[in-house]
Order: C-alpha cells, then structure tokens, then sequence
C-alpha cells in the first residue's frame, strides 16, 4: 500500500517530469489550489489578495520545483510559501495605503456575488472570532485544526520551536473560550 509520502514523491517527479508548463501549474492548482487560497484568505480577510496571494505562490513554487527536498509534504511546503507571500503583502506600505479604500464605499455600490458569498461564509460565529486572533495565534490555529498539520510540520513552516507552537495553540484556544464568553455575556 503506498504511503502519502510516496505518492506525493511520484506526483512530483510527474509534473517535473512534464516538459507542459500549464499542465505542471494546473494539476499544481488542481491539488491544492483551495488549501493555499483558503490559507491567504483566513491571513488577510481580503478575497482579492486572497487570489493573489495564490496566484503569486502557484508562481513561486512553480519557479522553484527543483528546490523541494521532501523534507515536508509539497502542501505544506506550498503553504510555506504562502505564508511568506502573505508577510510580504502586508510589509508592503504601497498596501497599507490602499486598505483605506476599504473605508470608503458608495451607498450604492453592491457587493459581487462573490463576495456575498464569502461573507455568508464569515458569518460562521467561531469563524468570525478565529478571524479576530492576532495573526500569529489564528495562523497556528487554522494550520492545526483546517490544515491538519502536525505540531513538527507547523513549527518547521513557521520556523520555530514545537513548544511555541503547542503554547500559541492553547493561547489561541483560551483567546477563544474569552472571547465566547464575552459574547454570551453581551447577549444576556
């Protein structure tokens, strides 16, 4: 029975093996297309840095394919790469200038079907409060719990130690059950 590792070693050689440069990013995006877009947008709560952040990522890992060592899984290697990819954006100042186009909308202006249906999505209470956590507790949480990533995997992709990543996980969890709590006392 092939393990994960193997197969995911035999669909690398695959795609750099194949000399079709779209067939390589496509069956790329196929895979784990939505695990990166999902990641970039949990990051940065914007649906079109989202798209490319994962475009750019897609790119970059394209570029690099021969710089992969199977010292991970390719989704957390590519993960890897986005979380570098979403620190650069928000380092950009150009960006920071733009975020306050955000404040200013029109009364008329409606919101795509795209993004009603991301903000559908949002509306999820725990969604809305893992959102809310400082990047760094809400990165590990969504790597662990969305991601399944084991705490080795997160601390090599966030480059630190395996005991930073179990304690900013059970503060995650605590910033959690204070913020549930605050709510339910709102509520009463």
């Amino acid at each position: 029975m092939p393990t994960e590792a193997n197969t995911e070693s035999e669909y690398l050689r695959y795609i750099v093996d194949t000399t079709d440069k779209k067939t390589i990013l496509h069956n790329l995006m196929t895979q784990y297309g939505n695990d990166v877009w999902n990641f970039a947008f949990s990051m940065t709560r914007k649906w079109e840095v989202a798209d490319d952040i994962t475009q750019d990522v897609f790119l970059k890992a394209y570029r690099h394919l021969h710089t992969f060592r199977s010292d991970s899984s390719l989704k957390t290697w590519l993960l890897a790469i986005a979380r570098n990819t979403i620190k650069d954006y928000h380092k950009a100042a150009f960006i920071r200038k733009v975020t306050l186009v955000d404040f200013v909308q029109t009364k008329d202006a409606r919101p795509s079907a795209e993004q009603e249906v991301i903000e559908r999505f949002a509306v999820n209470e725990i969604w809305k409060q893992v959102l809310e956590l400082p990047a760094k507790y809400r990165e590990v949480l969504i790597l662990y719990g969305h991601y399944q990533l084991s705490m080795k995997e997160i601390a090599q992709l966030l480059g630190v130690r395996e005991g930073t990543v179990k304690s900013r996980l059970h503060q995650a969890r605590l910033k959690i059950v204070q913020m549930r709590d605050r709510a339910e006392h709102e509520r009463n």
